[in-house]
């Protein structure tokens, strides 16, 4: 039997999960509320495996104590694991494995419901509406079709993405190392190039310490005026200061962000009696042409049942010997 300790528990993980879990028989999990970080890993004592996501902090500190309560394996509920010391977890003998893709269209329609939402000002819509604001005056948008769309990383996410552009009329051109042969319709281009050109950008690429703060003063005034900037992959790809910059010298149409930098108490927590830390979030929803959601990209029914069924069959491998192809190594 392996037992698991689940960190950072709410109520739609737990229902996922127990849905799925009834075909492991041999898996036993228990659920916390706490997320994972240095203060909680000595509650893991008595487990082979703990499960984390991508708000957890699974550094050096939190990986030493877990190696000492006897945990030899972390699953990583997300795709991402740039939260994770990796090179500790090898020295502690600890595997790592992830789920690097559960529904790239989730993310993707995120993307361009934000793209969409800032665009129009859906958003202040909704509010304007609902106190019997009828008015027009700041909602002037302007039409996604025969635009040109940049797509920064064409992975899974990032082709879903480009599919969805392609699908409104627009061009769409690509940066990736990598490039996707299914994207025919994609034209790659280096980055300066899709930065001048585009009138959407939107970001797709995990966060590595080359492209740390991609997006920052430089490559900000290589964008056209009134471009619309959009962010689902990690917060740290954008420097904010620098974004800000932008936005108030009118270098942006508009901005949404389902991921910024100082995002980490808040990711899926309701903080709305608190008085926040810092000000760059309260910067940030202070100009009417930002749109700002939860990291809630993931989040559809179909992608909580694929991290679940994609998790527990990374559990299942471990016990069994088994590769998965979803090693972080």
């Amino acid at each position: 039997m392996l037992k698991i300790l689940f960190y950072d528990t709410k109520s739609y993980d737990e229902e996922s999960f127990e849905k799925k879990r009834k075909e492991y028989p041999d898996i036993q999990i228990d659920y916390l509320k706490p997320t994972l970080g240095p203060s909680t890993a000595r509650l893991a004592k008595g487990y082979e495996a703990v499960c984390a996501f991508v708000n957890c902090n699974v550094g050096t500190k939190t990986i030493e104590i877990l190696h000492e309560r006897g945990v030899k394996l972390i699953l990583m509920r997300c795709a991402g694991f740039n939260n994770v010391d990796i090179s500790m977890a090898k020295e502690c003998g600890i595997r790592i494995l992830r789920v690097p893709g559960y529904s790239p269209e989730a993310v993707a329609e995120h993307a361009m419901g934000l793209a969409l939402a800032a665009n129009r000002r859906i958003h202040k819509a909704y509010v304007r509406v609902r106190e019997n604001d009828f008015s027009l005056t700041g909602m002037l948008g302007f039409n996604f079709y025969g635009k040109t769309a940049g797509v920064v990383g064409t992975g899974k996410i990032g082709a879903a993405m480009a599919r969805l552009c392609y699908g409104f009329g627009m061009k769409v051109l690509a940066y990736d190392k990598y490039r996707n042969p299914a994207l025919d319709f994609v034209n790659y281009v280096e980055l300066d190039e899709l930065l001048a050109e585009s009138d959407l950008i939107t970001l797709h690429c995990p966060l590595t310490d080359e492209n740390y703060h991609m997006i920052n003063r430089e490559t900000i005034r290589k964008m056209k005026d009134g471009v619309v900037l959009v962010n689902t992959s990690r917060g740290g790809l954008v420097k904010t200061e620098d974004l800000i910059e932008g936005i108030r010298a009118r270098k942006f149409f508009a901005v949404g962000l389902d991921v910024y930098e100082e995002e980490k108490k808040n990711v899926f927590a309701d903080r709305s009696d608190e008085i926040l830390e810092s000000s760059v979030t309260a910067r940030l929803l202070s100009f009417p042409n930002v749109l700002i959601t939860s990291h809630q990209g993931f989040f559809t029914q179909e992608a909580l049942s694929a991290i679940s069924e994609t998790t527990l069959g990374n559990a299942m491998a471990y016990v069994r010997g088994e590769t998965t192809g979803n090693e972080v190594e």
